[in-house]
């Protein structure tokens, strides 16, 4: 793996859930771990400082946003995304390939790529596994994710099996056009939809190409939460123990809860900085809705036992003002708040599967 490892230091004795640290150029990642989304190099409304308070320790950045915008060649120019966004730590970049499929007026799929007309100016674009690794290999992530089909939910089993199909042809594409493997961790994609064997036999497939991590991708694309459930546990087993296993898109207590169970270890998703810029506030588990009139006369922290910036420093009603008045520094407080949580929240899993109570302190969401 060149500069990379991955150590893993306890497991749970009742689930498979385990504690790791995953090694990086820029640093470790103590797993499990949430980490936040930068799509455009930024994590909204949130500077570097304020990641460093949340204890973040790798934060997402997006591959076909980034090219859009302000375009490879510039984040190149800077010295890589680390210099470019002032972020010293671990960083991954997803391939672009969920964007595409999910954001794009696509004008075609094929097994060469996929041509879609760019969102900004009109013109067309073709991305192929080839030119997304190009595309990251400049922008200089820690990790790098393979160009992948992400199937709609629903979708026939036919079209899921042609997506899975051709992911994993686009995957030895993408293995093949890396240029900074020594730097730069290629993690592979597993799709099948919602039908287990398609993910069996695609996790697999991918674990004889010895990849120094792999991702669960396809979720979070519509299904309920049990189906994802449902997906990790049928996955999992399948993918290799001593190698990192990142669970995409995915990021509610429950969920990260029972994925855990599972044995994932590193999770993202846009969800603690979307609420906070809707003023809504995770707490201990729960999510308020901090407009409610009910915070408007309540001069107590948003979490006493927090230890970031906002609940050390404002009370409910001052949050709940900002964002009856449209501030934007409630957009950051409350959304420093909610990085801050969900990674807390990963700390403390991490804590008592060390301590081997993980089952007596987290069973209630659901994997007893």
């Amino acid at each position: 793996m060149g500069n990379f490892s991955f150590q893993l230091q306890a497991k749970c004795s009742k689930t498979k859930a385990r504690v790791g640290v995953f090694a990086t150029p820029h640093g470790i990642v103590e797993t499990p771990k949430f980490m936040p989304v930068g799509t455009l190099a930024t994590v909204k409304t949130l500077t570097p400082a304020h990641l460093e308070d949340a204890q973040a320790q790798m934060v997402l950045a997006n591959t076909y946003h980034l090219h859009l915008q302000p375009g490879e060649d510039i984040v190149q120019g800077a010295g890589g995304l680390h210099k470019f966004m002032n972020w010293k730590k671990p960083m991954l970049t997803d391939s672009g390939g969920f964007q595409v499929f999910s954001l794009s007026q696509i004008r075609k799929i094929s097994d060469e790529g996929v041509i879609f007309k760019s969102p900004r100016d009109g013109s067309m674009i073709n991305l192929t596994p080839e030119r997304s690794i190009q595309i990251q290999n400049a922008l200089g992530a820690d990790v790098i994710m393979a160009f992948d089909e992400c199937p709609p939910y629903p979708a026939t089993r036919e079209e899921v099996t042609a997506a899975t199909e051709r992911t994993y042809r686009w995957l030895q594409r993408s293995i093949a056009a890396h240029q900074r493997p020594e730097d730069q961790a290629l993690f592979g994609i597993v799709q099948g939809g919602v039908y287990p064997d398609l993910r069996v036999a695609a996790a697999q497939q991918l674990t004889e190409l010895d990849l120094p991590g792999y991702a669960i991708g396809g979720v979070s694309v519509g299904e309920p939460g049990d189906l994802i459930q449902e997906i990790v546990e049928v996955t999992a087993p399948h993918l290799p123990e001593h190698k990192p296993r990142y669970l995409m898109g995915v990021g509610t207590y429950r969920e990260m809860a029972r994925a855990i169970a599972s044995g994932i270890d590193l999770f993202d998703c846009v969800i603690p900085t979307r609420l906070g810029r809707h003023g809504a506030a995770l707490v201990q588990g729960e999510r308020w809705n901090l407009k409610n009139s009910p915070f408007r006369r309540d001069y107590t922290p948003l979490d006493p036992t927090c230890p970031c910036y906002t609940c050390q420093n404002f009370s409910r009603a001052y949050l709940s003002h900002l964002m009856r008045s449209q501030e934007v520094l409630g957009f950051t407080l409350i959304s420093l708040h909610n990085v801050t949580e969900l990674i807390r929240f990963t700390q403390r899993i991490r804590d008592s599967i060390l301590n081997d109570t993980f089952v007596e302190d987290f069973g209630h969401y659901g994997f007893e």
